[in-house]
């Protein structure tokens, strides 16, 4: 049975990175997004193995569902170019993958550094617990998560004014932009 969840994990761990890779290296942004979706599934599927049911629920819930669902409307709404865009070349490859390795690497040391004697007792069944991470939540994290939830009202109220403003200005009936006098030619006349 052991072997089994090791092989899983092996596997979710191996689809979570190839996804993510494929991610940023795609140029069309709707699969991009998708395969975003692909990632963040196999990361709750490994938050499964580690028997953190309701860490890997919030995991689903909050960012395949909400987050990534943002995201697509925002680029819906904003009109950004959804198809495929040959500018978003792979030409900046190797630095950023220079720039990766190193982060993980600084990354990989510090968690290593900072709980190389740590240990967990999964006996008592309390690690992803509902009581625990709710209580962490509300007495650690509340006030983090309250500012990120206003941030994204503030991203989703952003791109609804963005798209408004160019629907406006594509169809000419809009407001003048900054600098720009109004039409003279339109205004009934003196």
């Amino acid at each position: 049975m052991n072997t089994v969840v090791q092989v899983l994990f092996a596997l979710l761990g191996l689809v979570a990175v190839g996804s993510a890779l494929l991610v940023v290296t795609s140029t069309n942004l709707v699969h991009a997004a998708l395969w975003l979706v692909v990632s963040l599934g196999a990361v709750a599927g490994v938050f499964l193995l580690l028997t953190a049911e309701f860490v890997a629920w919030v995991q689903v819930l909050i960012y395949v569902g909400a987050v990534v669902v943002l995201l697509l409307f925002a680029l819906m709404l904003t009109r950004a170019p959804t198809g495929p865009q040959p500018e978003l070349s792979t030409r900046r490859a190797v630095p950023a993958a220079a720039v990766a390795v190193l982060v993980a690497g600084l990354l990989g040391a510090t968690v290593v550094g900072g709980f190389s004697g740590a240990a967990i007792d999964l006996r008592h069944g309390q690690v992803g617990s509902a009581e625990v991470a709710g209580g962490s939540l509300f007495r650690t994290w509340v006030l983090p998560f309250e500012v990120l939830s206003v941030l994204l009202l503030a991203a989703l109220v952003g791109a609804i004014v963005l798209s408004r403003l160019r629907a406006t200005d594509v169809s000419g009936s809009g407001p003048a932009t900054a600098g720009q006098a109004p039409d003279k030619s339109q205004e009934g006349g003196d």
